[in-house]
């Protein structure tokens, strides 16, 4: 049976908004079951390596090691301009910059566009394998400006 873990806590925010610029409880910006450009969280305008990891809701170890895939959206705010890259991880145990926990799987994303895009990326076996707290996950974004 399929199990959605979602942003449940903003952990360490560095910078990051929401769409009307508020920096508490962004967290519920991006928790929607479906997907909604409308409501999002950002960066500055100019990120320098910026963070936000979010908690994610607990979920039941599935007893496979298929099937873990992460997905979110992205997009920056205007087109051209400066080059931003974006960084999306799957850590187990983050508590904060300096006690990072383990990275499971990520993704990078370079000179990312004004077009909204869907992210994803699917855990191997061995990522999958390397979750031993369903309980304890966290996504963490990294925005920067090149």
């Amino acid at each position: 049976m399929a199990q959605f873990g979602r942003p449940s806590t903003d952990t360490v925010n560095e910078s990051y908004t929401d769409q009307g610029g508020g920096s508490a409880s962004i967290f519920a910006m991006i928790d929607e079951v479906s997907a909604s450009d409308a409501d999002y969280i950002q960066s500055a305008i100019t990120p320098t390596n910026d963070v936000y990891a979010t908690k994610l809701t607990s979920v039941t170890d599935p007893l496979v090691s298929t099937g873990h895939i992460v997905r979110y959206r992205y997009s920056k705010d205007a087109a051209g301009g400066a080059q931003i890259d974006l960084t999306v991880q799957l850590r187990q145990g983050y508590a904060s910059e300096v006690s990072q926990g383990t990275l499971i799987a990520s993704a990078a994303h370079t000179n990312i566009s004004d077009t909204w895009t869907a992210g994803t990326f699917t855990l191997s076996g061995a990522e999958a394998d390397a979750i031993t707290n369903y309980a304890d996950l966290f996504l963490r974004f990294v925005g920067n400006q090149v």
